[in-house]
């Protein structure tokens, strides 16, 4: 690499941040669909101009993480920032950058980084280790077939991600219309012919809430022949779950409730992030002691359960970081959650529009990662 390319890094140094000022980007900021400077700290002009005193980016040049987050390779189309602990690649004539970008993405650059990458907690890739990489390269001609080819690949899994992004947040707009907000008494949009206001009521006066426990892992009896799905915090993503990550024996599923098909888990601690996340039973299944399952009942459709409470997960943070040291909730705060909700029919209305919403939002997840999946075998191909 170092003999066909002019391979540099940005800044090491911690220059002072302004709340507006010149871009500096850092690894976070390369990402598997390009530069994304929605999340970036501010320089002045004098330390942008200092920093590209050493490594200016130009349109056209190649970016990759060295410290933390090492890969994620990027072809520049802008040149307004600067750059920090970050590798930069400048074109020559003989290679070009639109090919060596796949190159970098590819099986036998991630085995490179795996075999060089040094550092215990932090990680990082030496300058010196990116300059010695050594690869085949084709003629100009075939480089150009290639990185075309590519770029064709690229831009379909673009579009599929936008397609995706914009399902996503058309479903936090309709979760937003269509559940009361502020505990009001009726949402701001209904569907035709429902017109009454809706009850509200505490989950402990709708369900009896349980929870379960972790079988004793020093006895391998526990998880050895494993036979019953048993439910983590991990399992749960706020919409149904279909598989789970671990199973416990028959004898040790004896010591806990099996709970049924339909039932509502919520997650009451393992990490800040997990807090309030939700899941809902496609199958029977034990959980441990960190869920809270509300089992179906005769008054609440459970899609139209999980959607409300997806809807309020912030409610369930707050009480977790107001109220304790290590933040979590309760069985108690779960029983006291009040949960407005309208007629059955209505219910099943919401649930029924959620479910099928959820289920384009499932179909285009794995459109998607067909198409990644597509291109990996293909990178795994062209590349040697």
């Amino acid at each position: 690499m170092g003999e066909e390319s002019d391979v540099r890094d940005g800044t090491h140094d911690s220059p002072r941040y302004f709340e507006n000022g010149y871009p500096l980007v850092t690894s976070k900021n390369l990402k598997s669909y390009g530069l994304d400077l929605s999340d970036v700290s501010f320089i002045s002009s004098e330390d942008f101009e200092l920093i590209n005193n050493r490594s200016k980016v130009d349109i056209g040049d190649v970016l990759f993480g060295m410290i933390g987050t090492i890969g994620n390779p990027v072809l520049v189309d802008r040149n307004d920032f600067a750059i920090k602990n970050v590798a930069l690649i400048k074109e020559n004539q003989s290679t070009s950058n639109r090919f060596l970008v796949q190159l970098l993405k590819s099986p036998i650059f991630e085995r490179y980084i795996t075999n060089e990458n040094a550092g215990g907690t932090q990680k990082f890739l030496a300058l010196s280790k990116i300059r010695s990489f050594e690869f085949l390269c084709p003629c100009k001609n075939e480089q150009k077939q290639i990185s075309n080819f590519f770029k064709q690949l690229d831009e379909t899994i673009t579009l599929q991600e936008r397609e995706l992004e914009l399902l996503k947040e058309q479903k936090k707009g309709f979760l937003q219309k269509l559940f009361p907000k502020d505990m009001k008494s009726s949402p701001d949009i209904r569907f035709e012919h429902f017109e009454d206001v809706w009850e509200q009521r505490k989950l402990g006066e709708l369900y009896k809430i349980y929870s379960g426990m972790t079988p004793y892992r020093g006895d391998s009896s526990n998880y050895d022949n494993p036979e019953v799905p048993w439910i983590k915090t991990t399992d749960l993503k706020n919409k149904t779950i279909d598989t789970n990550e671990e199973d416990i024996s028959n004898k040790a599923a004896n010591k806990l409730k099996l709970h049924p098909n339909n039932t509502v888990l919520v997650a009451m601690y393992g990490g800040f992030n997990q807090i309030g996340r939700t899941g809902l039973l496609t199958y029977p299944a034990t959980i441990n002691q960190a869920l809270a399952a509300l089992e179906p009942n005769e008054k609440i459709i459970p899609y139209f359960l999980i959607m409300q409470l997806n809807f309020r997960i912030n409610e369930w943070k707050r009480v977790a970081a107001s109220s304790r040291k290590d933040p979590n909730i309760t069985k108690k705060d779960v029983e006291n959650f009040a949960l407005n909700y309208p007629k059955f029919e209505e219910q099943t209305q919401i649930g029924k529009f959620f479910k099928q919403l959820d289920e384009t939002i499932t179909l285009q997840e794995k459109k998607l990662e067909n198409m990644k999946q597509i291109k990996k075998a293909f990178l795994q191909k062209m590349f040697m």
